[in-house]
């Protein structure tokens, strides 16, 4: 793997966060019959995605590197912290674990396995016992463990979004509400009229909170779909009214870009000192010319050392090349002199 994925190819983290995951969950749901097995295989497919991306290839950043560069031309994309796109597309670069999007996922995850086990500490003696689950978190709704699951997927998802588990998260979503009414029909069947009277007062996935906290719920949709919007809509950067134009010299591949306009400006920059040395050090004087091609190296040298993204103007008018200029004009009259 070359330089530029250095921060991942870490494949034994991908496998140990991935059981972790799926064993922690696996000890609250324990699947026992074919659909239980198809839903929590669904969950842990993602979770193997998901881990593959942060920790083995970033399939994601690789496939937007162009988009996004031209975006963020201050963005290290293939730095790990990068992966967490919505923290550094809305400016939490310098500390994407705690920005607002790395917090709330973090309640998401959290919040959905707190769910998970208290759902499980009820519905295991319920099945057990076969008696109808209606206390804990199925006094408020019917399907807890599958709201779980959801919670915890948009969650993982907050945190370090990619094209292939979001891809996968509304088929995951549809799958668990395909499930729960095959679910309900089951139970319909089993428990016959108390179970039409616990549907008649239980919502299925979202409870009732009251008046207040269901407009706060709104409000909150509406800004998250907002976010949603700027995600997708965020302007292109454009370059700086110095970079150079496609057919002007440069390579038009490199001139679409702050990076590839940095780097023309360098080899113009390196071009000119190569043209001065080649006057400058026609001296006949041996020292001067050694200490003209010493101060010719020790500019190469800072101009290579000036980090990518300087909107530099020409790094030759910042240097002491009047000095220079002062010697060559010196060595002049020094040969007159003579």
């Amino acid at each position: 793997m070359n330089d530029e994925f250095s921060d991942y190819g870490l494949w034994p983290l991908v496998i140990i966060n991935s059981l972790i995951f799926i064993i922690f969950a696996f000890s609250f749901t324990k699947p026992s019959t074919a659909r239980d097995w198809r839903s929590f295989g669904a969950f842990s497919a993602f979770l193997v995605a998901l881990f593959t991306e942060m920790y083995g290839f970033p399939l994601t950043i690789y496939l937007l590197s162009g988009w996004l560069s031209s975006r963020f031309p201050d963005v290290d994309w293939f730095a790990h912290d990068s992966g967490h796109l919505l923290e550094m597309m809305f400016g939490w670069k310098d500390s994407p674990h705690i920005g607002p999007f790395h917090v709330l996922s973090t309640i998401f995850i959290f919040g959905g396995f707190i769910l998970l086990a208290s759902a499980w500490r009820v519905l295991y003696p319920a099945q057990r016992l076969h008696y109808l689950a209606t206390n804990g978190p199925y006094a408020r709704i019917r399907h807890p463990q599958y709201v779980a699951f959801i919670l915890i997927l948009f969650g993982f998802l907050l945190q370090w979004p990619t094209l292939l588990t979001l891809a996968m998260f509304p088929v995951l979503v549809f799958m668990y509400v395909r499930l729960a009414r095959r679910e309900e029909q089951e139970a319909h069947a089993q428990f016959g009229e108390d179970y039409l009277r616990y549907m008649a007062s239980t919502p299925a996935f979202f409870p009732h909170f009251g008046s207040k906290l269901g407009s706060g719920a709104v409000i909150l949709f509406i800004l998250t779909l907002l976010a949603g919007i700027m995600f997708i809509f965020v302007p292109e950067q454009n370059l700086p009214a110095d970079a150079p134009l496609p057919g002007h010299g440069a390579d038009s591949a490199e001139a679409n870009t702050l990076v590839g306009a940095d780097r023309y400006r360098r080899r113009i920059q390196v071009d000119v000192l190569n043209e001065q040395r080649q006057r400058q050090t026609s001296a006949s004087d041996p020292a001067l010319r050694r200490e003209l091609i010493q101060a010719h190296v020790d500019e190469l040298r800072r101009i290579s050392e000036t980090p990518h993204g300087i909107h530099l103007k020409t790094i030759v008018a910042e240097t002491d090349i009047g000095d220079v200029r002062g010697a060559d004009a010196s060595m002049n009259e020094t040969t007159i002199q003579r």
